[in-house]
């Protein structure tokens, strides 16, 4: 599976539709908390009746260990720390800007994967790894503003890149042992719970919003999370930490693209030219990547 056109074919129809996260938290008008828990609660509720209604998932689910559990729902905590830091900084900075840095996790995920999983890297991954950060680099270059709440904005985003691979390796070893959706939904459930209770102690308020904050928000849940995040919690079971975070880096090129279309916001000429720079970067590291597996 794991060298399959189909799991990569997989993998980038994941980063597109992960790409309308920051497009969706944009449209919606509501606090990053609410954003964020009614992203994960609905995401649940789609995948709930999936989990009732086949019993190998029902046995799985009772049949877990205290140390599988604990893992699942510390899953759900990184989940939660890493949306509420995300969608909070963008309410400071730009869409590309946010998306740039919060896409620069393969910084951490080849650190993480070669001390933890003992992942080996080609030298030609590692310059696809670098060329594919430059790209995202000079697409947020204009944003990357060192003042004020530009900047606050910048090391939200960078934290939660690092807090999400941290829950992608969690799953990397979880998975292994649990199918996708009891995963998936101990993890977003749990999160869910936690950014109920963060939103909770900010006093946010659960109702009164538009529609068009609730079409965003089931957006949010069906678009970017089940056809988005929980295709990267089933691939992450063939497919390394490192190989994963570095497709999100195409997370950039398809948000760009969105917000051109939705939001009006022009493609300049940097971000055009990153554009290209991310590709050949992911097609180096991809290629040279396969090779040594």
């Amino acid at each position: 599976m794991r060298s399959s056109l189909f799991s990569y074919l997989a993998l980038f129809f994941a980063v597109f539709a992960l790409s309308t996260s920051a497009i969706f938290v944009k449209i919606a008008d509501a606090p990053p908390a609410i954003t964020a828990f009614y992203r994960l609660f609905f995401a649940m509720l789609i995948l709930l009746p999936f989990l009732i209604g086949k019993k190998r998932y029902r046995q799985e689910l009772v049949g877990l260990t205290i140390k599988q559990w604990g893992l699942g729902i510390l899953s759900g905590l990184f989940l939660a720390f890493h949306y509420v830091l995300w969608f909070e900084s963008l309410e400071y900075t730009s869409v590309a800007s946010s998306t740039v840095i919060v896409t620069l996790q393969p910084l951490f995920s080849m650190v993480g994967g070669y001390f933890l999983f003992k992942e080996r890297f080609s030298k030609g991954a590692i310059i696809g790894c670098f060329v594919a950060i430059l790209g995202s680099l000079i697409i947020g270059w204009q944003d990357l503003q060192i003042s004020g709440d530009a900047l606050y904005g910048d090391i939200l985003a960078f934290i939660a890149a690092g807090i999400i691979t941290g829950y992608f390796f969690i799953g990397q070893s979880v998975r292994k042992e649990l199918s996708l959706i009891p995963y998936s939904v101990i993890g977003y459930g749990s999160s869910a719970i936690f950014l109920a209770i963060y939103a909770l102690c900010l006093n946010e308020s659960f109702t009164n919003y538009s529609s068009t904050t609730w079409w965003a928000l089931l957006g949010l849940a069906f678009v970017a999370t089940i056809l988005g995040q929980t295709i990267f919690n089933w691939l992450i079971k063939w497919i390394s930490t490192s190989v994963i975070s570095m497709s999100i880096l195409g997370e950039t090129i398809g948000t760009c693209i969105l917000a051109y279309f939705i939001l009006g916001e022009v493609i300049s000429l940097e971000q055009a030219v990153g554009i290209v720079v991310i590709l050949i970067g992911l097609a180096i590291f991809l290629v040279q990547q396969r090779k040594t597996n």
